[in-house]
């Protein structure tokens, strides 16, 4: 009995060998590298979210990173259980990612000031995110493995989908948040995988069912349509997101590389915010920034050479050069975005004096853990105003390794003034910050000061020998400065029972204890 000889749909078609064996299969492994490098894309764009809006990038990217990989493989099963008209399923889950992925981010944005649960709804799109992307290889697969040897498939779709993740993960850092940022990135991918479904109607047409075929056509089309039209709204959607969690309007938002810069203004006073934290108030940042800078210079002798670690908005390189003995001030900011604001954003250049235009002012754009492990020279002075640490890329610059670093670079009556954050919000990590200090062989001096905008604020003086605080400034300061007098010096470095001292441990480079007191303590705070 001879069997009967079972034709491949697609046999039927004249121009077969030209789609089955040049045109489709090359369309098909672009295709594998389009979702492989969307699929990765949305999950930097989330580890990189949740690490601007909640902090402590370490413990966000694992979360997301573990959440997606584990959706990855809930949808690779489910995949198994669509068996009838694959390529139109495939089609279905592009649309279903270029929405949900593309549209991510500004959902995130939007949703972060006014929803409570905001872990929940990032956790929650990652997921579905994952549980779609996980469908995608597999199905693809399926309608292809009937056209090569399953050995040349798995290697083959591998191979596209590991380049995929290479070019994801290097375009991620030094292309698209730099020149789209967070939202633009989101929608840019949403329209690859929208495309990838347009074109897959036309590259599957001979295996999909001609019913329902203008349909689905124009559901990509409306899909597309949507995510560019979002894709032109992005600043006001990111604007609208952000305005939702700043008690001012926005008039200059950036995201760098770094991180995510945002001015707003009220009505007598503007403020800049650092990945939604407010970094300053120009209504009362004089407090803080005379505070920072002058109990140190007041106890050098003849301060000449001043170094100051973060400080790129130059608000403390104006209170230093009104030492009149300065006549070198270098400035360590990783950031040349916010060095480039101060210089060029007339607000803030006029609340700086427009220092960076002094000649005795050289400005560095390096990380400062990195810049101190070379030869750096010594200083009379050392002023370190980096942001709290929020994030372990941030808590590395106040550990002992930090501070050892610091200490070749002082001359032997060298004083440092560190920003510690708030000794009443997280006493925590305000006093770990003075034991780590100590544990890098510092002798130091914890002091307070009330800041409006922040509350109470602490500092920590620190030197290589023993000493006592400073009890008067500079008589010429008493006209440039707007707080600082010698009473006001003096009770700087008294501390209410409220503020006493507690046990923590040192915040090592391979621990990162001091991060994870601040989340805590910040995080019950905002409760």
């Amino acid at each position: 009995m001879r069997l009967a000889k079972v034709e491949h749909p697609l046999r039927k078609y004249w121009y077969w060998p030209l789609m089955m064996n040049r045109v489709p299969l090359f369309l098909l492994y672009f295709n594998v590298l389009v979702i492989a490098t969307c699929g990765l894309i949305y999950e930097l764009l989330a580890g990189t979210l949740a690490s601007y809006l909640l902090g402590d990038s370490v413990r966000q990217f694992s979360l997301i990173i573990g959440g997606y990989l584990s959706a990855l493989g809930v949808g690779a099963w489910l995949s198994k259980y669509l068996e009838a008209g694959l390529a139109r399923c495939f089609i279905e889950v592009e649309l279903g990612v270029a929405m949900v992925g593309g549209l991510s981010t500004p959902i995130l944005f939007l949703s972060f000031a006014q929803l409570e649960w905001f872990p929940l709804v990032l956790y929650s799109l990652v997921f579905a995110i994952g549980v779609l992307v996980g469908l995608e290889l597999p199905l693809l697969m399926r309608i292809m493995k009937s056209h090569l040897d399953f050995s040349d498939l798995v290697s083959r779709t591998l191979t596209f989908d590991y380049i995929g993740a290479l070019l994801a993960s290097l375009a991620f850092p030094l292309f698209f948040i730099p020149y789209l940022g967070l939202v633009r990135t989101s929608l840019v991918f949403g329209t690859l995988n929208a495309m990838v479904a347009l074109w897959g109607t036309y590259v599957l047409r001979p295996i999909l069912s001609e019913r329902g075929l203008g349909r689905l056509r124009f559901r990509a089309t409306l899909v597309l349509v949507i995510l560019g039209s979002a894709f032109i709204k992005a600043d006001d959607l990111t604007r609208l997101g952000e305005e939702g969690s700043f008690s001012h309007p926005i008039v200059y938002a950036q995201t760098t590389p770094f991180q995510r810069i945002a001015i707003t203004r009220g009505r007598n006073s503007f403020q800049l915010h650092l990945n939604g934290n407010l970094q300053f108030n120009s209504a009362d940042e004089y407090r803080y920034h005379e505070a920072l800078v002058h109990p140190a210079l007041s106890l050098v002798d003849a301060p000449s050479k001043v170094l100051v670690l973060g400080g790129g908005d130059g608000l403390a390189v104006r209170e230093i050069l009104k030492h009149p003995q300065i006549s070198e001030v270098t400035l360590v900011d990783i950031d040349p975005a916010i060095t480039q604001l101060a210089k060029s954003f007339n607000l803030l250049k006029e609340l700086n004096g427009n220092c960076f235009a002094d000649p005795r002012v050289t400005t560095i754009h390096q990380d400062a853990f990195i810049w101190l492990e070379g030869n750096v020279g010594t200083f009379d002075a050392v002023v370190i105003d980096f942001p709290d640490p929020s994030t372990f890329s941030l808590g590395k610059l106040y550990t002992t390794r930090f501070y050892r670093s610091l200490r070749k670079c002082l001359t032997a009556d060298a004083f440092v003034a560190i920003q510690s954050t708030s000794p009443l919000v997280a006493p925590k990590s305000f006093w770990c910050v003075v034991r780590t200090l100590e544990e890098a062989g510092f002798k130091v001096h914890p002091y307070q000061v009330t800041v409006p905008s922040f509350g109470i604020w602490g500092f920590v003086l620190a030197h290589s020998e023993p000493f006592s605080p400073p009890q008067s400034i500079a008589p010429h300061l008493l006209e440039s400065s707007r707080f600082m007098g010698d009473s006001a010096l003096q009770a700087m470095f008294q501390f209410p029972r409220d503020l006493k001292r507690v046990k923590t441990d040192v915040n090592r480079l391979d621990n990162q204890l001091l991060v994870q007191y601040y989340a805590e303590e910040w995080g019950a705070w905002n409760r």
